[in-house]
């Protein structure tokens, strides 16, 4: 019996050693890491309005004398309007100088689309009193128009 147990223990110390030859161990495993794609994240963001007029300071109306009326100006200016969204206009005009008169403003269209709108912006002055102005004056501010914009 002793040889029995010596001659399976010789089989079993050969059968280790022919095993441990061709072990592979799981620390050296051969193989190239792969990123693997595993969530995607939406990015969102907050889009907020803008307007813009163009060439705001190069705007200017000068008001000339009506042909039939001496007491009756009236001039305009084409105005570009950019936006994002489609908007409304209003305009007010407010006296400036000492030309008392009747002073209304107007414009033509008062919706744009968004992207870019052509604005006609015209003020006119009726009953001028012209009283005790000095005469040949040249590019008198007699007044300010005022442009507002809203949603549509």
């Amino acid at each position: 019996m002793l040889k029995r147990s010596l001659l399976a223990v010789a089989v079993v110390a050969l059968l280790a050693v022919g095993v441990q030859a061709g072990e592979i161990k799981t620390h050296e495993w051969p193989c190239t890491f792969v990123a693997l794609e595993i969530t995607s994240i939406p990015v969102v963001m907050d889009i907020g309005y803008y307007v813009r007029i163009k060439d705001q300071d190069k705007l200017r109306i000068k008001l000339v004398q009506d042909e039939t009326d001496i007491h009756k100006f009236k001039g305009c200016v084409d105005m570009v309007v950019e936006s994002n969204f489609n908007l409304v206009l209003s305009a007010s005009i407010n006296k400036t100088g000492a030309i008392a008169g009747d002073y209304s403003v107007s414009l033509d269209p008062t919706t744009a689309n968004k992207g870019s709108t052509t604005v006609k912006v015209c003020a006119e002055l009726k009953n001028a009193n012209l009283t005790g102005q000095d005469a040949g004056t040249k590019d008198v501010q007699v007044a300010t128009v005022k442009i507002k914009v809203k949603p549509a």
